[in-house]
């Protein structure tokens, strides 16, 4: 943990990290929170963190076997969408860094970088806290998580800013506070 946090990831573009242990519901959060951040007009890109030998392409497809043959780098692209798959070297055992991976994003078309994953990282972060898993908090070793959203807030300690798990509302409003997005209120 100490590398990432002595070394703040910077970005044209406002960063959101969203750090939980497996199981929390990150992804869940993320597909009800996306609809509600985009009905604002605001642009979002998002950089997940994935497991070692993830596969967006598929056995059969073209850019699979162009891949297969030796393409270092393969950007696939259609009117509706474009995605590039870099290989990287076979051999490489360290994680992706997460500032190579925001330099990737175009700053023109977002708003708003949502992290998913990359807990250990110096970015502003949601910690999405679930007492039943029996995981400990991150907040308490994390001065970079600004709120937890948890569905039992009396095991947050004081102090800590704690946002409702199941009000996706609060939480985008939240996010617009933070960050000074107009149109993220709640209707309360």
């Amino acid at each position: 943990m100490a590398d990432a946090m002595m070394n703040p990831v910077t970005s044209p573009v406002p960063l959101l990290g969203f750090a939980a242990w497996s199981g929390a519901g990150k992804t869940t959060l993320l597909t009800q929170l996306l609809p509600v951040l985009r009905a604002t007009g605001l642009e979002i890109a998002l950089i997940k963190h994935a497991h070692h030998d993830f596969d967006i392409d598929h056995p059969g497809k073209d850019s699979y076997v162009l891949r297969q043959a030796g393409a270092c780098q393969v950007l696939v692209a259609s009117s509706r969408r474009m995605a590039l798959m870099v290989e990287n070297a076979p051999d490489r055992e360290t994680e992706p860094v997460l500032s190579e991976l925001v330099a990737r994003i175009d700053p023109h078309r977002a708003g708003l970088i949502l992290v998913e994953g990359f807990k250990k990282e110096s970015i502003p972060k949601i910690e999405i806290h679930r007492p039943q898993l029996g995981k400990p908090l991150l907040c308490t070793e994390d001065p970079n998580i600004v709120a937890v959203a948890t569905d039992r807030p009396e095991a947050i300690p004081n102090g800590i800013r704690v946002l409702p798990l199941g009000e996706v509302r609060v939480i985008a409003a939240f996010i617009g506070e933070y960050f000074g997005f107009s149109g993220l209120e709640t209707d309360t």
